[in-house]
């Protein structure tokens, strides 16, 4: 199949960093990685997700390969084109500002009264920082990859200062 010139996005990479680190994955496969891992601190929405492992095979960046029988599902590996553009990413230090979009803060510049809103947000980065702990516990039992324990090092700082931030925030 010839290779297409295509815009490779942030998810473009996410896609092919986690094909790069499963071998070969099937669109579930890889929406399953994604909930585990970049997700924490990379939303993707899911339409998109599943979307892009086809848009970069067509361009040449994954193959593709399609079961024969059963449900015909899609598994997908790297290609030398796909694991040319992820090293070339990786190697380079342009990278986008930060994002932030916090609907709290959207209803709150509005008018809203922010104690109720505060309450229940503070209750999710309060689970979100047990979930992340608890990857992060898991992550250095396996030895996984230096990354991804800094990564969960950095989501749980900053679930942390959210909630320090919001219960101040409430405070008034």
């Amino acid at each position: 199949m010839p290779s297409q010139d295509i815009r490779l996005t942030p998810t473009s990479f996410a896609v092919l960093g986690l094909v790069a680190q499963a071998g070969t994955a099937t669109p579930y496969d890889l929406k399953g990685a994604i909930e585990v891992s970049v997700e924490n601190f990379w939303n993707v929405p899911h339409t998109t997700f599943y979307a892009e492992p086809e848009r970069l095979a067509k361009a040449g960046y994954l193959h593709e390969e399609r079961e024969e029988g059963g449900r015909r599902k899609k598994l997908y590996s790297m290609t030398d084109r796909g694991c040319e553009a992820l090293a070339a990413w990786l190697a380079s230090d342009e990278v986008a500002p930060p994002q932030l979009r916090d609907e709290v803060m959207l209803k709150v510049f509005f008018g809203a009264d922010p104690a109720p809103l505060v309450a229940r947000r503070v209750a999710h980065h309060r689970a979100k920082l047990a979930e992340l702990e608890g990857y992060l516990e898991a992550v250095r039992e396996t030895g996984r990859p230096r990354g991804v324990e800094l990564t969960l090092l950095a989501g749980t700082a900053y679930e942390r200062a959210m909630i320090e931030l919001l219960e101040t925030f409430a405070a008034g």
